[in-house]
C-alpha cells in the first residue's frame, strides 16, 4: 500500500537499482576491497614485527609493544578513524613537493592500526604454539635465537596463523563501510548518492542497502568457509 501511494512499486525500485549496480560495484565496492587489501597489507607487516616484539626477551622492546597492542586492540575503530582524519594533515610538503593526503589514505592507516595489534597477537600465539622441544633442539645445534626464529619457528607458524589472519581480513573488509562516515566515496557513500539521485525515496532503502549487504556477504562468506576448512586442516593434534 505504501509503495503504491508513493508511486514507486517494488518492480520500479528494483529497476532503478539495476541502473546503479555497475556504478556501485565498480566504483564503490571494489574501492572497499582496495581499502581492505591495503590496510591488511600494512597491518600484517606491522603486526608481524609487533608479534616478534611481544616474544622478545628484552623488556625495553616487549613492554612498549605490549602497551601498543593493548591500546589498539581495545580502541573503537570508528573513534580511531576520526582521530586519524583530524590529526593527520591534508597535505605534506616534502623537498618542495606538496603531496596531498586524501581521506581514503587516512582510513587505510586508521584501519591498519587496530589490525596490526590483532595480527601481533596472532603471531605471538603462533610462535608460542610451537613445542619448546623445537627451541631446545635448535639451541643444541648452536643456532642463535634469531636463526631459530626465522629458519625453524616462523616457517612452522605460517599454516597455524593463516586461518586467524584470514578471519581478521574478513572482519576488516566488513568494517570498511565505516569509511563512509568520514566522507570517503566507497559503496555506502555512493549508495546514498544514488538514492538521492532517484528522489531519496524511503522505498529504495531496502533494495539499495540490501544490494550492499549481498555484495559483502558474497565476498566474505567464501573467506569464512575457507578459514573453517584451514582450521580443521591445520588443527594442532593433542
Amino acid at each position: 500500500m505504501a509503495l503504491a501511494q508513493s508511486g514507486v512499486t517494488a518492480f520500479n525500485a528494483f529497476e532503478r537499482l539495476l541502473r546503479w549496480i555497475p556504478f556501485l560495484f565498480m566504483q564503490g565496492f571494489l574501492f572497499n576491497v582496495l581499502i581492505s587489501v591495503l590496510a591488511m597489507a600494512i597491518g600484517t607487516v606491522l603486526g608481524v614485527l609487533l608479534g616478534l616484539g611481544l616474544t622478545s626477551r628484552t623488556p625495553l622492546i616487549r613492554k612498549p609493544v605490549q602497551a601498543y597492542v593493548a591500546f589498539f586492540r581495545n580502541a573503537p575503530w570508528l573513534v580511531l578513524l576520526f582521530i586519524i582524519l583530524l590529526a593527520f594533515p591534508f597535505q605534506v610538503t616534502l623537498f618542495g613537493w606538496v603531496i596531498p593526503v586524501p581521506g581514503w589514505m587516512k582510513t587505510v592507516i586508521g584501519l591498519a592500526l587496530p589490525v596490526s595489534a590483532n595480527i601481533a597477537e596472532v603471531v605471538r600465539g603462533g610462535i608460542q604454539s610451537v613445542p619448546t622441544a623445537q627451541w631446545e633442539a635448535a639451541e643444541s645445534l648452536a643456532f642463535t635465537r634469531q636463526q631459530t626464529m626465522w629458519q625453524i619457528i616462523l616457517p612452522q607458524c605460517v599454516k597455524r596463523m593463516l586461518p586467524p589472519w584470514m578471519n581478521w581480513y574478513a572482519i576488516l573488509t566488513m568494517s570498511t563501510p565505516l569509511c563512509s562516515l568520514l566522507g570517503v566515496n566507497e559503496v555506502i557513500s555512493l549508495t546514498r548518492q544514488a538514492m538521492e539521485s532517484e528522489g531519496n525515496r524511503p522505498e529504495l532503502l531496502v533494495p539499495f542497502y540490501g544490494f550492499c549487504l549481498i555484495l559483502f556477504f558474497l565476498y566474505c562468506y567464501p573467506i569464512a568457509r575457507f578459514t573453517k576448512r584451514l582450521e580443521r586442516k591445520f588443527a594442532v593434534k593433542s
